[in-house]
C-alpha cells in the first residue's frame, strides 16, 4: 500500500515518523525546495497532553528534552501604559516547555530515512479514483497515484476539498511580525520589559505578544483588530511608512511599547489570522483524511495548533499500525477521536481571541491566569 502525505510540517512529519517506527513506509511531498528554503517561525510551547504525547509515540521525547529553551515558560502581562500586572517565573516545573519550531522540525526530519521527503514537489490538484485511490497532479506536469492520501498541507490545503467544502475565514485579527535582534545589547529596555519568556501587552482590539528566542532576539507579534484589507493597504517594503502606519494604532500607549515597533530590525511581516469553522468535520471519504491546520485551522490564542498537528499525526500513525490490513477502519477510528478533540480546542482558541482583545483588555487574560 502506498501512503502519500502532502506537507512536511510538524504534523506530516510526526505521522511519517510514527509510521516509520512501526515499519510502515510513506512518502512526504513538500513544495519547498529544501528544508532550509524558508524560516519555520518562532517559539512553540509543547504541551504535555498533546505535542509531548506525539513525541513519545515517535520515540523522540528524550532528544526533544535537549531542545527546551530554559526560562521560556516565564509569562508577563502588561497594560497599555506598560504597567506590569502579572508575572510568572519559569521554575522548570511547567508542563509546556518552549522550543524553537525550526529545531523541532529538524529533529523530526532527521529521524526519517533519507528520501522520505520529496522537496520541491508542489501539488496543484487532487482527484478521487475508484477503490479509494487518488491522483495528485504536480506543478511540473507529472502526476502520481496513491492508496492512502493524507492532507497535512496547512490552512489552504489542496487536499481538503476532497472531503469538505469549508474554507478558512478571516478572524478579524491581523498580525505584523517584527524582531529586535541581540536584544540585551542593542535593545536593553525592550529586553528588560519583555523578559525571558512570553509577554502580553494588551488593550482594546490591539496589543503586543512577544517571546524571547534562544538566540537572544525578541520576536514580537503586533496584533490589531482591523479589516481584512488593512495589510494590503500598506507597503511593507517601505519600513518607515509601515512602522508609522502600525504606530498610528497605538496613540497614547507607553513609549516603551511603541519602541518595539519604532526600533524593530529587519522586515515587518504581515499575517492575517484565519480559522476554519469551530467543529469542522466531514463524512468518511475512502482513502483520504486530513490532519493539523488542513483539518482544524484555528487562531493561535490557545497555543494548540502545532501541538494538535503533532498529536493528529501520531494518532493517525498508531491507528494505521493497529489496523494495517484495514485502512478504512484505521481512518474511521482516527477521525472519531479527531473531531471532538479539535472542536474543543478550536472553541477555546476562539474564546481566547475574544478574551485577549475585548474592551477591557487585559482584564480577561488576567482572569484566565487567575491574577
Amino acid at each position: 500500500m502506498t501512503i502519500t502525505i502532502v506537507g512536511a510540517g510538524l504534523g506530516g512529519l510526526s505521522l511519517a515518523r510514527v509510521l516509520h517506527v512501526h515499519g510502515i513506509e510513506a512518502t512526504v511531498l513538500d513544495l519547498d525546495a529544501s528544508p532550509s528554503a524558508r524560516a519555520q517561525g518562532g517559539m512553540l510551547d509543547i504541551h504535555e497532553d498533546s505535542g509531548q504525547v506525539a513525541l513519545h509515540a515517535a520515540g523522540l521525547h528524550a532528544e526533544f528534552s535537549t531542545l527546551i529553551h530554559s526560562g521560556g515558560q516565564e509569562a508577563r502581562i502588561y497594560d497599555r501604559t506598560a504597567a506590569l500586572l502579572f508575572s510568572e517565573v519559569d521554575d522548570g516545573g511547567g508542563d509546556r516547555p518552549e522550543v524553537d519550531r525550526g529545531a523541532l522540525r529538524d529533529l523530526l526530519l532527521n529521524s526519517l530515512p533519507a528520501g522520505t521527503v520529496r522537496w520541491g514537489t508542489k501539488v496543484t490538484a487532487a482527484e478521487s479514483l475508484s477503490g479509494g485511490r487518488h491522483r495528485l497532479t504536480l506543478a511540473d506536469g507529472t502526476s502520481l497515484t496513491t492508496d492512502l492520501l493524507v492532507g497535512a498541507d496547512g490552512a489552504w490545503s489542496r487536499i481538503r476539498p476532497l472531503v469538505s467544502p469549508d474554507k478558512p475565514a478571516y478572524s478579524g485579527i491581523s498580525f505584523v511580525e517584527i524582531d529586535l535582534l541581540e536584544a540585551d545589547s542593542r535593545h536593553p529596555d525592550a529586553a528588560d520589559l519583555l523578559g525571558g519568556g512570553m509577554s502580553f501587552s494588551l488593550g482594546e482590539g490591539k496589543g503586543f505578544l512577544a517571546h524571547r528566542e534562544p538566540d537572544g532576539s525578541l520576536h514580537v507579534y503586533v496584533a490589531l483588530r482591523v479589516p481584512e484589507t488593512w495589510t494590503a493597504s500598506i507597503d511593507f517594503t517601505d519600513r518607515d511608512a509601515a512602522k508609522a502606519a502600525i504606530l498610528s494604532h497605538f496613540e497614547g500607549w507607553s513609549d516603551r511599547l511603541r519602541a518595539l515597533v519604532a526600533d524593530a530590525d529587519g522586515d515587518l511581516v504581515p499575517r492575517l489570522i484565519h480559522a476554519l469553522p469551530v467543529g469542522h468535520s466531514w463524512a468518511r471519504v475512502p482513502g483520504v483524511t486530513l490532519l493539523g491546520d488542513a483539518a482544524h485551522l484555528m487562531s493561535p490564542f490557545a497555543g494548540e495548533g502545532a501541538n494538535l498537528a503533532m498529536l493528529d499525526g501520531a494518532e493517525l500513525g498508531l491507528a494505521l499500525a493497529r489496523h494495517s490490513g484495514d485502512v478504512e477502519r484505521a481512518l474511521a477510528e482516527y477521525e472519531a477521536a479527531l473531531f471532538p478533540r479539535s472542536a474543543k480546542s478550536a472553541e477555546e482558541s476562539a474564546q481566547s481571541l475574544e478574551i485577549c482583545f475585548r474592551d477591557d483588555a487585559p482584564a480577561g487574560l488576567l482572569e484566565f491566569f487567575g491574577a
